[in-house]
C-alpha cells in the first residue's frame, strides 16, 4: 500500500511538472487588414521603426521613459503575430490571451481602469474582484512607435495551464498607444526572456517558476504548427514533447543573457555560403517566437530576396510568384555546425484574397546591430519547422527535426 502512495505522489509530481499549455493560430493582423483593403492606408498611417525598437538594447545608445519606473524603448513586431495562449490571473481566476514570447520578459495585461480605445475590446484585469492581488504602486513604461504603453506594477496569483505561480510580478497597462492595439486579437504578453530583459520590477513568470519549485526542470520548448489549421501548437513548461521530434537535439549556448541570443555560423542559399560567415565568429541571431518573419541585415536580406526572385510590393513586402515555390533554392541557417534547411514551401507564406493566392518572402530587412556586429532574427517561419528548446539551467538552446505527421 505505502509502494502505490509512493508512486502516485510521484506521478501526480510529474504531471505537475510537466506542464502543456496549447495554441491557436489565428490570421495576422497583416492579413485581416489586407482582406478588408485597409492595409495600405494604416501602414501609411503607422510607420513605426518594428524592428530598431524591439532590439533597442543592442544599439550604443538607449532612451528611457520618465515614469519614475523601469522602461526601455522597444516595439513588439505584432503585425504578423499569429500565435496565442491563454492564462489566468486572480482569485477567482481571469482569463486573457497573451502572446508567449521569447524576445522579452514581461508579463502586462490591460486594467479595467485602462482609458484607452484598445481596451475596449480585449478582456481587462479587475483588481477589485480578486482576493489575492496587491498593488505594487510603482509604475512602468514601454514605449511603441506610435507612443508609451504606460501601468501600475502589481502581483498576483498566476495560472498557466495546470501551473500555479503565487505572488506573480506583472504590468497593469492604463494606457495603450495607436488604434493598431485594438486590433491586435490577443489581451497581454508574458514574456519568456531573460531577466536582464524586464522592465516590470520582481521577477519574470519562468523566474518565479524555478524559484517556487513547480517546474521538473528548467526548461520550456515550443512546437508550432504552420499548417493553416486553427491549433497552433504547444508551448511546455518543464521539459520536451520526444513525441515531437527526432533526435538529435543540437544545442548551442547562449551568448548574451537577455534574448535567448546564440551564434550563427552562416546562412546558405541552395548549399553555398552567402551570409554571415565573413569572421570565425560568425553572427549573432535571436531566437524570438514573438517575431513572425525570419529577419536580418538589409544588405543581406535584400540580396536574399533577388536570389529567390522575390519583389517588392507598395506595403513593404516581397512577393514571390506561387508558380515557382517548388523550384525556390533551400535556404540554410548554420547552427553549431549543422544546417537547419527551409526549402520554399516553408519560408513562403501563402495568403488568398479575393479568391486569389499571393505569395510572400518569409524574410524582412533589420538594421540593428550587438555589440558583436549584425545580427538575424529566427522567428516563426524557422521556428514552426524545428522543435525549439530553451533551456535555463545551462543557458542553451536547443532545436531538433519535427517528427513526421
Amino acid at each position: 500500500m505505502r509502494t502505490s502512495v509512493i508512486l502516485l505522489g510521484f506521478l501526480l509530481g510529474f504531471a505537475q511538472a510537466l506542464v502543456r499549455v496549447p495554441l491557436s493560430r489565428m490570421p495576422s493582423m497583416r492579413s485581416r487588414l489586407r482582406a478588408t483593403h485597409q492595409l495600405n492606408e494604416f501602414l501609411r498611417d503607422h510607420q513605426p521603426d518594428v524592428f530598431s525598437r524591439r532590439y533597442a538594447q543592442c544599439y550604443p545608445t538607449q532612451h528611457y521613459l520618465n515614469t519614475g519606473g523601469r522602461a526601455k524603448e522597444r516595439l513588439y513586431n505584432f503585425m504578423d503575430m499569429q500565435f496565442f495562449g491563454q492564462i489566468s490571473l486572480g482569485k477567482p481566476e481571469q482569463n486573457f490571451t497573451v502572446v508567449f514570447d521569447t524576445g522579452s520578459s514581461d508579463l502586462w495585461i490591460p486594467s479595467s481602469y485602462c482609458v484607452s480605445e484598445a481596451c475596449v475590446t480585449h478582456n481587462k484585469f479587475k483588481a477589485f474582484e480578486s482576493s489575492t492581488y496587491t498593488q505594487q504602486g510603482q509604475l512602468f513604461g514601454i514605449h511603441y512607435g506610435s507612443g508609451h504603453l504606460l501601468g501600475m506594477m502589481a502581483r498576483e496569483e498566476l495560472k498557466v495551464g495546470s501551473l500555479t505561480v503565487q505572488d506573480q510580478a506583472f504590468g497593469e497597462a492604463l494606457y495603450e498607444p495607436s488604434y493598431s492595439f485594438v486590433l491586435f486579437q490577443f489581451d497581454g504578453i508574458l514574456g519568456l526572456g531573460f531577466p536582464q530583459l524586464a522592465q516590470v520590477l520582481g521577477s519574470p513568470v519562468f523566474d518565479s517558476m524555478i524559484k517556487q519549485g513547480v517546474l521538473d526542470e528548467p526548461v520550456f520548448s515550443f512546437y508550432l504548427k504552420s499548417n493553416g489549421s486553427a491549433f497552433g501548437g504547444e508551448l511546455l513548461f518543464g521539459g520536451v514533447d520526444e513525441a515531437r521530434f527526432v533526435p538529435p537535439i543540437i544545442w548551442v549556448p547562449v551568448t548574451q543573457k537577455g534574448y535567448w541570443q546564440i551564434r550563427l555560423n552562416g546562412v546558405k542559399i541552395q548549399g553555398a555560403l552567402r551570409f554571415c560567415y565573413d569572421s570565425n565568429e560568425g553572427c549573432q541571431a535571436i531566437v524570438d517566437t514573438g517575431t513572425s518573419m525570419i529577419g536580418g541585415p538589409e544588405r543581406d536580406i535584400l540580396l536574399l530576396q533577388q536570389f529567390i526572385g522575390a519583389t517588392p510590393s507598395p506595403g513593404g513586402e516581397y512577393i514571390l510568384d506561387c508558380a515557382r515555390i517548388s523550384s525556390l533554392p533551400a535556404v540554410s541557417f548554420l547552427i553549431n555546425g549543422v544546417e537547419f534547411p527551409l526549402t520554399g514551401e516553408q519560408y513562403v507564406r501563402k495568403e488568398l484574397l479575393n479568391n486569389k493566392e499571393i505569395c510572400f518572402s518569409g524574410f524582412q530587412a533589420i538594421d540593428t546591430l550587438s555589440s558583436a556586429g549584425s545580427f538575424w532574427i529566427l522567428g516563426d517561419v524557422f521556428l514552426s519547422q524545428y522543435y525549439s528548446i530553451y533551456d535555463r539551467g545551462h543557458s542553451r538552446v536547443g532545436f531538433a527535426h519535427l517528427t513526421a505527421e
